[in-house]
């Protein structure tokens, strides 16, 4: 049960006392009946709620994979630069949506956006250490001395590389799959830079189990159903 003022704030993508106004018009029924009281609870998932004679549809969080080009910050304030909330188609757009996690501004792929504070802390915390899937294109190959470097652990500067998952994605061994269960500055940078290897391109392409969507260009998104979230929410 949510307040009918909330239900219409979020669906139509208005402010609090919009949706009041809105309400107080008697623009806005529910199965049929004119409602009035801004402070009325209704079941948003199995009532007919209609604004302006337009069907409204609730969801109390969403959940949108991006696929996220170069250029553009993982932030909900770029402070100038243009971030994964600017890119929002604008029917997507809603309040308090913010990504969880972060990629380099160079760095492309799986963006996970959500208002469901709750849900990003899980993911994100420390103790839970969803894994993520990255391919690295590099500008020299890694050998199996470097694999086995990977999968024990690296010791950075004031950082300590948890193991990660290195494969070859082809036999020139210039392009990596790496799997990490941190998110720590750089990380996969600063790990191929301790043999002398740098990252030409780095690609996020899997949360946890689910993976990106390959039919999402560059920029594009799509709200994520149940089944995917739960792919998601596998290991924390």
């Amino acid at each position: 049960m949510e307040r009918i003022d909330k239900i219409i704030a979020a669906a139509k993508n208005i402010s609090r006392s919009d949706a009041r106004a809105l309400i107080k018009k008697g623009l806005v029924s529910v199965d049929g009946e004119t409602v009035k009281a801004v402070d009325r609870k209704f079941d948003e998932v199995n009532s007919d709620i209609e604004c302006n004679s337009e069907k409204i549809s609730y969801s109390k969080f969403v959940y949108i994979m991006m696929n996220k080009p170069k250029g553009v910050i993982s932030a909900s304030d770029g402070r100038g630069d243009k971030t994964v909330i600017d890119i929002l188609p604008d029917d997507m757009k809603r309040k308090n949506l913010f990504p969880a996690g972060r990629l380099d501004k160079d760095t492309t792929g799986f963006m996970l956006i959500t208002d469901d504070g709750d849900f990003a802390h899980r993911i994100l915390s420390p103790k839970s250490h969803i894994p993520k899937t990255y391919i690295a294109v590099l500008d020299k190959p890694f050998d199996n001395e470097i694999i086995s470097a990977f999968n024990k652990g690296i010791m950075l500067k004031n950082d300590t590389c948890m193991p990660a998952l290195l494969e070859a994605v082809d036999d020139t061994f210039t392009v990596g799959r790496v799997t990490i269960s941190q998110g720590m500055y750089h990380q996969i940078k600063r790990m191929f830079g301790k043999f002398g290897i740098e990252v030409l391109e780095l690609k996020r392409i899997k949360m946890g189990a689910l993976e990106l969507d390959s039919s999402l260009g560059d920029g594009e998104c799509r709200y994520l159903i149940a089944d995917e979230i739960d792919k998601i929410k596998q290991q924390i």
